[in-house]
């Protein structure tokens, strides 16, 4: 895909979603790594769902400690593999109380450091955070860079390079939300909606779907 194309890409997704954030409901660095390590494998709104009511009672790595492993996994229970997120939060919270003083790192190499956070949830905190320009690569972003011809390769590392090589600078801090956006409501995966696509005469997937 030539740059001048991709540039159109990330201004047309610019002008179409409005508001390029994460639909996980947080309000604090801690709070979003919690929500981001609870969202492997499970939608937002699975997330948010348990993450409503234990925030309320515990929201710092302090009173999550003060709840007990058992306590906590009932309130995550409902969120795929529940027993190794909840022991992964408790290490984490202790490690955030007795290496970072109950803070979350601003460091990428900090926060791979914590247990059950990977590449995509460090630079997702560093983001949505911090206001890294950093660009997280799930599925749903690497299946959107894959298809359309955007930054394709062969696993999530090798899209993420691609991307911080080929996205300019000043849409860098939105892109990862304009394309997890679009994959999850629009390049969906078994059935992508390309005949509602702003993106659909740009895109080079060969199989494009449109309704009957």
């Amino acid at each position: 895909m030539k740059q001048k194309t991709r540039i159109e890409i990330l201004q047309r997704l610019q002008a179409h979603i409005k508001d390029p954030t994460t639909e996980l409901v947080y309000h604090s660095p801690f709070e979003l790594l919690i929500a981001v390590l609870l969202s492997a494998q499970a939608t937002d709104v699975s997330v948010n769902k348990a993450t409503k009511p234990l925030f309320a009672i515990a929201n710092t790595p302090e009173t999550i400690l003060a709840l007990g492993l058992d306590t906590l996994k009932g309130y995550i229970k409902t969120i795929g593999l529940y027993n190794s997120k909840a022991a992964n939060i408790m290490k984490t919270c202790q490690i955030l109380i007795t290496e970072h003083a109950s803070e979350v790192p601003e460091d990428f190499n900090h926060l791979v450091a914590l247990p059950g956070v990977g590449r995509k949830t460090a630079n997702v905190v560093l983001n949505t955070a911090f206001g890294w320009p950093t660009i997280a690569v799930d599925t749903h972003i690497f299946r959107v860079c894959n298809r359309t011809g955007f930054a394709p390769g062969k696993n999530v590392e090798v899209v993420e390079d691609k991307l911080l090589k080929v996205v300019p600078d000043e849409y860098k801090i939105d892109c990862h939300h304009w394309f997890i956006l679009h994959g999850r409501y629009t390049c969906i995966a078994r059935k992508p909606r390309c005949g509602a696509c702003v993106i659909e005469d740009l895109c080079e997937f060969k199989d494009k779907v449109y309704p009957e």
